[in-house]
C-alpha cells in the first residue's frame, strides 16, 4: 500500500457514501431500503480497508505511521497532518467496526428519516477516525468538535420521549469544555508558533502555564470520559438515545477522553500532569465507588449500563496518570474492551426493547426459557463486564490495578472494590431479566435471536474473546509508542525537578 494515503481513504470514504445516499431519490420505501443497504456496503468497505493500517504497522516503531501531510493553511503554518501510532491505530480500527454493527443494529428499529439517520451515522465515522488520526491540533479540533453535531441530531430526532432535553444537555455539556481548551490550543499555537501536535509535544511549555493549559484540557477531557461529577449527561443521553447512538456514544466518543489525556495532557504538560495526579486518583475512586452504588439503584437496564461505564472508565483515568506501561497499556486495553462489551450491552437491552418496548427490569424475567441463545449471548458480555479471566474486561482491569499498585497502593485497593461492586450490579441485572419463572404473558411469545441479530453480536463476541485469551495482540501494538510516552513524561519531570533544584 506504499504511496497510498491510505488514512484519508479510511477517513473521506463514509463521506462518500453519505453523499451517495443524499442523492437517491424515488419512493420513501425504496429511498429508506436503499439507503441501509449503500451505508451498510459503505461501513463494511471503510472496516476492510482500514485492516490494512492493522496489517500493515509495524509494532517496533514508536513514532507515528501511514503520515500524510499537506499544506492546508500555509500562511499560519496549518497543514492537513494526519498519521497513527500504537495508541490511536486500534481507536481507529474500533471505530470502523462497530459503524456496520450500528447500521444493522438499525435496520428494523428506525422506520422514519431513515436516509438522515443513515447519513448521521456515516458522518460520525468520518469524524471519529478523523479526530483520531489527526496530527495538527486545529485538524483535531475540527474533527473533535465535528462529532457533537451527527450525535446531538441522532439523539434528538430519533431519540426516547425526553430525546430534546438529552440532546441539549450532551452538547452543552461538551461545548463547554471544549470552549476552554479551544482558548487553550490559540494560547499555545501563539505560544509554540506551530500547530502540528508531534512538535507541540517536544516544545516545552513553561510548568507555569501548563497548570492552566492542562486545566483547560480538563474541562473537555474530564466531560467526555466521562469523570465525576461532570458525568451526569450521559445517563440522560443513554436512556434516550436509539440503540444505536448508544452504541457509538459508549463504544467510541468515551474513549476520546483517555485519548486526549494520552495525547495531549500527559506529552505536553508533564509537569502539571503530575501535579494534578492526585486530583485524577480522588475523582476516580470517587466515581469507581459512587457510579457503582448508584447503579446498583438503577431500574432502568439502560440507566444501569451507563452508569456502569462511568466506573469502567474510572479505571481508564486511573491507569493513565499511574503513568508506568502496565498502568497506561492497562488504560488503553479497558478502553477497547469498553467499548466492546458496553456497546454489546447496549445491542442487548435493544433487542428486547425492540420487542416489547420497555427497558424497566421489572418487566422481565425468565427469559432463558424462551430466548437461550439471547441469554447465551447477555451472559457472556455481562461477566466479560464483570472482569471474567478469559474475557476482554480481565485483561485490561489487571493490569489497570496492577499498574496503580506499583504507583499509590490505597488507589488500588478503593479501584479494586469496584470489581466486587460490578460484579454484584451486572449480575443482579442478569438474574432478574434472564432468570426466574415466565409468568408474564407477553414474555411467552418471544423469538430468539434473528439471524441479523446473531450477525451483530457474532464480531463482538470474537473480539471480546481474542482480547481476552491472546491480549498480547493488542498490546504488543501499543507497547513501543506507550513506552516512549512514559520515558518522555519521566525525562521531562525530572529535569523541571533538577532546574528547581538549582534556583
Amino acid at each position: 500500500m506504499d504511496g497510498w494515503p491510505i488514512l484519508s481513504i479510511v477517513t473521506f470514504l463514509p463521506l462518500v457514501g453519505a453523499a451517495f445516499i443524499l442523492l437517491v431519490r424515488g419512493e420513501e420505501a425504496t429511498v429508506a431500503q436503499n439507503a441501509r443497504a449503500v451505508a451498510l456496503w459503505t461501513s463494511l468497505v471503510t472496516f476492510a480497508v482500514s485492516l490494512v493500517l492493522w496489517i500493515e504497522f509495524d509494532a517496533r516503531q514508536a513514532g507515528f505511521q501511514f503520515v500524510e501531510r499537506t499544506d492546508w493553511l500555509p500562511e499560519w503554518g496549518i497543514a492537513y497532518h494526519m498519521g497513527v501510532d500504537g495508541i490511536s491505530m486500534p481507536f481507529v480500527l474500533l471505530s470502523t467496526l462497530l459503524i456496520p454493527i450500528c447500521v444493522l443494529a438499525s435496520w428494523d428499529a428506525i422506520e422514519h428519516r431513515v436516509r438522515e439517520y443513515m447519513v448521521a451515522f456515516l458522518v460520525m465515522e468520518t469524524m471519529m477516525i478523523g479526530a483520531f488520526s489527526a496530527l495538527d491540533i486545529v485538524l483535531f479540533y475540527i474533527f473533535f468538535e465535528g462529532t457533537l453535531i451527527p450525535m446531538f441530531l441522532i439523539i434528538g430526532v430519533w431519540g426516547g420521549s425526553r430525546r430534546v432535553y438529552s440532546a441539549f444537555k450532551f452538547f452543552l455539556y461538551t461545548l463547554t469544555g471544549s470552549v476552554l481548551m479551544l482558548l487553550a490550543i490559540m494560547f499555545m499555537y501563539f505560544d509554540a508558533g506551530t500547530s502540528d501536535i508531534p512538535s507541540l509535544m517536544a516544545h516545552g511549555f513553561d510548568p507555569r502555564w501548563q497548570i492552566w493549559l492542562w486545566l483547560a484540557f480538563f474541562a473537555s477531557f474530564a466531560v467526555k470520559v466521562p469523570m465525576w461529577p461532570v458525568h451526569t449527561w450521559l445517563p440522560d443521553a443513554h436512556v434516550e438515545a436509539p440503540t444505536a447512538g448508544s452504541v457509538l456514544l459508549a463504544g467510541v466518543l468515551l474513549k476520546f477522553g483517555g485519548y486526549g489525556f494520552l495525547r495531549f495532557s500527559v506529552p505536553m504538560f508533564p509537569d502539571a500532569s503530575l501535579f494534578f495526579t492526585p486530583l485524577i486518583y480522588a475523582l476516580s475512586c470517587v466515581a469507581v465507588v459512587y457510579t457503582s452504588l448508584v447503579a446498583l439503584a438503577q431500574e432502568d437496564m439502560k440507566k444501569l449500563i451507563a452508569y456502569s461505564s462511568v466506573a469502567h472508565m474510572a479505571y481508564v483515568t486511573i491507569g493513565i496518570f499511574a503513568l508506568n506501561v502496565q498502568a497506561v497499556e492497562g488504560a488503553l486495553v479497558q478502553m477497547l474492551s469498553h467499548g466492546v462489551v458496553s456497546a454489546a450491552l447496549f445491542l442487548v437491552v435493544g433487542v428486547v426493547y425492540d420487542r416489547i418496548h420497555s427497558r424497566e427490569i421489572v418487566r422481565y424475567g425468565g427469559l432463558v426459557n424462551r430466548m437461550p441463545a439471547y441469554a447465551v449471548v447477555f451472559m457472556l458480555f455481562t461477566l466479560a463486564s464483570v472482569g471474567l479471566p478469559g474475557t476482554s474486561g480481565f485483561v485490561g482491569e489487571f493490569l489497570v490495578l496492577l499498574g496503580a499498585f506499583k504507583a499509590n497502593t490505597w488507589v488500588a485497593a478503593v479501584a479494586a472494590t469496584g470489581m466486587i461492586l460490578g460484579a454484584a450490579y451486572m449480575l443482579w441485572l442478569y438474574r432478574r431479566v434472564i432468570f426466574g419463572p415466565l409468568v408474564k404473558d407477553d414474555l411467552k411469545y418471544l423469538p430468539d435471536l434473528s439471524r441479523r441479530e446473531i450477525l451483530v453480536f457474532a464480531p463482538l463476541v470474537v473480539v471480546t474473546l481474542w482480547m481476552g485469551i491472546y491480549p498480547v495482540s493488542f498490546t504488543r501494538v501499543m507497547d513501543a509508542s506507550v513506552t516512549q510516552l512514559i520515558q518522555n513524561y519521566e525525562a521531562a519531570t525530572q529535569a523541571t525537578r533538577a532546574a528547581s533544584a538549582n534556583r
